[in-house]
């Protein structure tokens, strides 16, 4: 009798979690139906908003058959969980089978071949769907995306028709380097030390050459003074020795154009030395601490020399309508990959044959090419196994010569007004550079 009992009890419990567990499901399931409602409401809003002006029955699809193909994509997507792909499968081809009907009948009738809200009715079907499914953050987004590629009809033909062939086949030229070449590369080192990584070089050459890309639209459509800044700004943050390089290609066939990408240059190296800071802070405070002098006036005077440059003006009269060359040149950075792993492999030499007594000269000879490296290394080092104001210096000496090889990069590849401004700014930052140093070695 006792065990009867509690048999009725625990059956008695197990009724109302699974009444509980049922009304849970129910309200999962009116969610997620819901949400395929919402979905075909926002994309009928804007398709019937765009044929609001049409005379009654000569609309394709609106409000009410972008909702209803909402509520059966939902309903599709409900049934799959039981009777499988078939559930979604039957509806998507009634659909489509509909909406190529209606399209014959449009083009017949009125000659328009145009297939937008055809699409948009089986992507909708498809996203309801996908939301009874349990993927509604992914169902949701991608709604909103839909929609507004749909009410952006206007603005991006209007785009398209600004790009040129040359720019397009840019664009699709920076893909192929990137998207295609770049992730089957090998992400390992080779060589003397396996300084050399395949990987990291070409990234380098994609670097080089979405910086110039950009560089080149982020000018055409704001203008050669804020452009140039825009792209210093960032350039800085990824790469400001990549920029120096676009910049100067572009200098080089844009005279016009070579005061305000000198201030672009400036940008670009002021940002690195704010961000090559705040990378050491966070890694080492008291080396961080020491090198805010130092590295706080370079950055200072990079502002400063930015200001200068940016106001300045070119021979003639102020940059205004100037030649943009090819936004892509693949050629350029290859032979900056190439000399960057050269530096490499006699940064890798010349750190086997000196040793730790060199360490000024290996930050120097680092600083040739990349000034991240000894920089962590030397945040690493310092306090440990060298002092805080050795691991300073040789933070700034690779700071140094890594600004210096800008102006000669500059020099090099560009020359003429931008490389003698690069250059007077350069001595500027560097001065200030050594002024703080002496300094904060003082103190």
């Amino acid at each position: 009798m006792p065990n009867l009992t509690l048999g009725r009890r625990a059956c008695h419990t197990g009724e109302k979690r699974c009444r509980k567990d049922a009304r849970l499901e129910t309200i999962d399931l009116f969610q997620r139906v819901g949400l395929a409602l919402a979905i075909g409401m926002l994309m009928g809003v804007e398709r019937g908003w765009q044929a609001r002006d049409l005379p009654e029955g000569m609309r394709a699809a609106g409000i009410r058959t972008f909702t209803l193909i909402g509520i059966l994509g939902g309903v599709a997507g409900v049934f799959t969980a039981t009777l499988g792909p078939l559930a979604l499968a039957a509806p998507l081809l009634a659909l489509a089978a509909l909406v190529v009907a209606s399209h014959m009948a449009r083009a017949r009738s009125e000659g328009d071949l145009g297939m937008t809200t055809e699409v948009a009715e089986l992507v909708c079907f498809v996203l309801g769907a996908l939301a009874a499914m349990g993927e509604m953050a992914v169902a949701a987004a991608g709604a909103v995306v839909a929609t507004a590629l749909l009410g952006a009809k206007q603005t991006l033909h209007g785009a398209l028709k600004r790009v040129e062939e040359l720019e397009l086949m840019a664009a699709i030229k920076l893909l192929l380097i990137s998207v295609v070449l770049l992730p089957v590369l090998p992400d390992r080192g080779y060589g003397p030390g396996e300084v050399l990584n395949p990987f990291k070089l070409w990234l380098l050459v994609v670097l080089v050459a979405a910086i110039s890309f950009v560089g080149y639209f982020a000018i055409k459509l704001a203008g050669p003074r804020i452009g140039s800044l825009l792209t210093g700004l960032f350039g800085g943050l990824a790469s400001s020795t990549a920029l120096t390089v676009s910049f100067a290609r572009m200098g080089r066939d844009s005279p016009a154009l070579q005061p305000v990408l000198a201030a672009g240059v400036a940008l670009a190296n002021t940002t690195m030395y704010v961000r090559l800071w705040v990378i050491v802070m966070l890694l080492n405070g008291r080396v961080g601490r020491a090198l805010m002098v130092p590295v706080g006036a370079m950055a200072a005077t990079g502002l400063l020399a930015t200001w200068v440059l940016w106001r300045s003006r070119a021979e003639g009269g102020k940059p205004g309508q100037a030649h943009l060359s090819n936004p892509f040149e693949l050629g350029m950075a290859l032979k900056f990959a190439f000399l960057l792993a050269l530096v490499m492999l006699a940064s890798k030499l010349l750190q086997a044959t000196v040793g730790s007594a060199g360490l000024y000269l290996l930050a120097a000879v680092a600083g040739l090419a990349d000034v991240d490296a000894i920089a962590l290394s030397m945040a690493h080092m310092g306090g440990r196994d060298a002092t805080i104001a050795v691991a300073t210096a040789a933070i700034v000496v690779a700071v140094f010569v890594n600004t210096a090889v800008k102006a000669a990069l500059v020099f090099g590849l560009c020359g003429g007004l931008m490389a003698w401004r690069i250059g007077l700014a350069v001595l500027a930052m560097t001065a200030a550079g050594a002024v703080g140093l002496a300094v904060e070695q003082i103190r």
